[in-house]
């Protein structure tokens, strides 16, 4: 059985596992911490030794090509460059790939990828027009276009996480200040928090917690349970995401947008605030025409899935040769 390997890279985790051409489900998967690796090499010497085991005792499997998402990787130079979100920010991948394995290699942004496993897999699957955001550590986009991915001149198309919302606004890990993602992502809302806690007179069981130990999940959980600091943190989130999206939509007209990634899983919690700040800001043009909508991939295996995707759909347009 032919497979390929996706592997993407996470600010957190990397997760990797073998990929059917035409299988919506992973033959197998596993991960590794990111950042317990000071190096590009030394994650991808890890990451192989778990597959390499895996192939031995899956002697039916036949190993034809590599597919990699991660932070700013150039699908051009096949190299992430400058990666905030990584404890090594540059590295050729496709090289220390070929390293390990004589096989095909492509990277894409961790974004892109999503959006590949969208559109074969999920949400977007008959679209042709459509933009994915992805919301974990930061925030990543994907943008298609006439059913295809829109790279730009140099591979980095699409980096709506570092478009500037507040001018003067928060520190980024890319060194500029007022970035999306620094508003809109699971350490963006525990900036949020805090800010609002300088600023209102909120009771709240998230004042007693420090902001090292507080979570992304803890503010969902009191916001499920009605607390108004915590409802107050999405509200804020929504606001200058839907913001955000209507200036993308400008631009682009996609049919949808669709939220993919662990912020998701806060529901209308998220997605009704954007909707609303969406709408309100939305050119008269685009009203009532662009969808917001929640990814309709398994959260455990997208990721993996769109980078495997990617370099099926290399090798099968020759592009590998």
């Amino acid at each position: 059985m032919k497979v390929t390997l996706g592997i993407d890279i996470g600010g957190t985790n990397t997760v990797f596992g073998f990929v059917e051409e035409k299988s919506t489900h992973c033959r197998w998967t596993d991960q590794i911490e990111t950042a317990s690796y000071k190096t590009a090499q030394q994650l991808f010497k890890a990451i192989f030794e778990q597959v390499k085991e895996a192939l031995h005792n899956r002697d039916d499997l036949n190993l034809v090509g590599i597919g990699v998402g991660a932070p700013n990787g150039n699908y051009y130079t096949g190299s992430v460059e400058k990666a905030p979100n990584l404890p090594w920010q540059n590295a050729n991948i496709v090289q220390i790939v070929n390293s390990f394995f004589d096989l095909p290699v492509a990277i894409t942004n961790d974004a892109n990828a999503a959006a590949i496993a969208e559109m074969k897999f999920g949400a977007a699957k008959g679209m042709r027009d459509f933009i994915e955001i992805t919301l974990g550590t930061g925030l990543g986009s994907g943008i298609v276009v006439n059913g295809k991915m829109v790279y730009g001149s140099d591979g980095f198309a699409g980096e709506l996480g570092h478009t500037i919302v507040h001018e003067d606004g928060r520190l980024c890990n890319c060194g500029r200040k007022g970035c999306l993602e620094t508003y809109v992502s699971a350490n963006g809302l525990k900036r949020t928090l805090m800010e609002l806690i300088a600023s209102e007179n909120m009771n709240s069981p998230l004042t007693q917690i420090p902001y090292e130990k507080i979570t992304a999940r803890q503010i969902y959980e009191e916001a499920k349970g009605g607390d108004r600091l915590a409802l107050e943190v999405f509200e804020v989130t929504g606001k200058i995401l839907g913001i955000a999206l209507a200036n993308a939509a400008a631009c682009l007209s996609p049919e949808a947008i669709i939220l993919y990634g662990g912020l998701v899983a806060a529901g209308d919690l998220l997605l009704q605030p954007t909707r609303k700040y969406f709408e309100k800001n939305l050119l008269n043009i685009f009203q009532g025409k662009v969808k917001i909508i929640a990814s309709a991939l398994d959260l455990n295996e997208a990721a993996i899935l769109g980078a495997g995707a990617l370099i099926w759909t290399e090798i099968n347009n020759g592009k590998t040769e």
